[in-house]
């Protein structure tokens, strides 16, 4: 079991879930059972999944959860994407959002090569 407040990248899955949420605030309110949903369901997964490895007895659970919050960085950066073609997410809001997203899969694929 690992300390889930010491890990920098749980912190960050943190940090961006509340940007994301912040950023999603202004979506239009027919979004709000389509894409604002998903967003926000990717972007907790991340976080939620790097604690639930965190909590399980084994690495090799670990690195499992860990793919699977890797896999939900990917489809918030999808989605984050199209909310820019969209122009529901100005470029100002979206390009940051990117950069910790793509720092989180960058350091998750970290965690997982150490934890093998």
């Amino acid at each position: 079991m690992h300390k889930l407040n010491k890990l920098k990248i749980w912190q960050k899955a943190v940090d961006l879930a509340v940007k994301v949420y912040e950023a999603t605030e202004k979506f239009p309110r027919e979004e709000t059972y389509g894409l604002t949903s998903q967003i926000r369901r990717a972007v907790v997964s991340i976080a939620s999944n790097i604690a639930e490895g965190a909590g399980r007895n084994s690495r090799k659970e670990f690195v499992r959860f860990l793919a699977i919050s890797n896999g939900s960085a990917y489809e918030l950066q999808t989605q984050v994407i199209i909310s820019n073609k969209l122009g529901l997410m100005n470029d100002e809001i979206m390009k940051p959002l990117l950069c910790l997203i793509e720092e989180i899969q960058k350091m998750n694929y970290g965690l997982q090569n150490a934890l093998r």
